[in-house]
């Protein structure tokens, strides 16, 4: 699972995340908050100085985002760190999940910016694993894995497909700041990335149509 996850209505969700309403959706419509909670759930508590370095902003941008999470109840000053100087941050949740079905609808202005923002972050995210990919041990370099498939399915075909993925991701460790000491040894994080993109055809012509089948490994 990774940091965000568009569920759809009637998933179980863990007692770790947190399920997105108006209020929330509205907080993460912008790209720098949607990477800032994800620092924090990757890497454990930070102040606004160390997010700033990472997210290449000044720290009173980062600053003023933070407040905005902690309006949201997305982060909370984590006191046991902090002084009088400097103020520490960290993650409220461990995965955040969205209700495409209802609250689209309601916010579809949100709706698009808030999913605008997971995309180009998971492109990020793709792109510096690629920039480090000539320096990346062979046995990492070999396990590298970017593909695609064009399946036909009905919506209840694909809500299927979802859960099996789901349940098969779920079935190996999770990854976060506390779980690095227990993890066996050569244990990395592996970010695992989904997508289930609906390509509607009106016009119902196939002709020309077919899996682009990329697979690099």
């Amino acid at each position: 699972m990774t940091d965000r996850s568009a569920s759809p209505g009637g998933s179980q969700v863990a007692a770790d995340a947190v399920v997105l309403d108006a209020k929330g959706l509205r907080a993460l419509a912008h790209p720098v908050r949607v990477q800032v909670v994800g620092l924090l759930r990757k890497y454990g508590p930070s102040t606004a100085t160390r997010l700033a370095e990472r997210l290449g902003v000044n720290s009173g941008t980062a600053s003023y985002h933070l407040r905005r999470l902690d309006a949201a109840g997305f982060v909370e000053e984590d006191t046991e760190r902090g002084n009088a100087r400097e103020r520490w941050w960290r993650s409220v949740h461990r995965t955040t999940w969205f209700n495409t079905t209802d609250l689209a609808e309601r916010e579809p202005e949100a709706t698009l910016a808030y999913l605008q923002s997971v995309a180009a972050l998971y492109s990020l995210r793709a792109q510096q694993t690629l920039n480090g990919l000539q320096t990346m041990p062979r046995a990492w370099r070999d396990t590298l894995d970017m593909s695609d498939w064009a399946l036909r399915l009905t919506p209840e075909e694909t809500g299927a497909l979802h859960q099996e993925l789901k349940a098969v991701i779920t079935r190996y460790r999770r990854d976060g700041p506390e779980s690095a000491a227990s993890a066996p040894e050569g244990a990395e994080r592996v970010a695992v990335i989904t997508y289930l993109l609906p390509e509607l055809d009106a016009s119902g012509d196939t002709a020309g149509t077919g899996t682009t089948g990329t697979e690099t490994s």
